[in-house]
């Protein structure tokens, strides 16, 4: 009873093992195809379009892998971004479509996609006739206004006009303590 008790652990056991070696390896078979579609995701069938430059005086928010957006449509991707050392602004190489030709008068605004949204480039396309050559550069550019700022204005602007408002309304009363007020019985005649 003793044997017929140890090989049911036994097998039990072994049962359990072949079940841990199972998940484990499904496991791993799973994470592989996670990282392998990351991997596949990162890269955009539009990079293989031509490469256009700008340079930007902020390019808050917006990073590699950002959209490119004409009309609203994605034809391209930010490819890479650096600061010039001699003017200060970032450059931003980025990728457009092949089928797309933009006129060299074309414009580029870094933009969100709301309120808290990450950054694109926004391209608006110019009425000149001729179009920009691959690694031409865009030079109409706006660079990304960050949320910040733009608190940061609204408040300083409506500080600013409520100190303009609070201003004549301290006036009158300051000049009324200036005025000296009569000592008692002065001015009185008497009868």
């Amino acid at each position: 009873m003793a044997s017929d008790n140890a090989g049911y652990i036994a097998a039990r056991r072994a049962g359990r093992e072949r079940m841990e070696l199972l998940v484990g390896l499904v496991a791993a078979a799973a994470l592989v195809v996670l990282v392998v579609l990351a991997l596949v995701g990162r890269q955009h069938p539009q990079d293989s379009g031509y490469p256009l430059h700008a340079a930007f005086g902020h390019v808050d928010g917006l990073s590699v892998g950002s959209d490119v957006r004409l009309a609203g449509v994605t034809v391209g991707h930010v490819r890479s971004m650096q600061v010039d050392p001699h003017t200060f602004q970032a450059n931003v190489v980025f990728s457009v479509a092949s089928d797309i030709h933009l006129p060299v008068d074309s414009g580029a605004i870094i933009t969100s996609d709301s309120l808290l949204g990450g950054k694109y480039v926004a391209l608006t396309p110019g009425g000149d006739t001729a179009m920009l050559a691959p690694d031409g550069t865009i030079g109409e550019t706006q660079g990304a206004i960050s949320l910040e700022q733009l608190l940061s204005k609204f408040i300083f602007s409506v500080t600013d006009s409520l100190q303009k408002k609070a201003a004549p309304a301290a006036q009158p009363a300051a000049a009324s303590a200036a005025v000296p007020e009569p000592a008692p019985g002065a001015g009185q005649t008497s009868p």
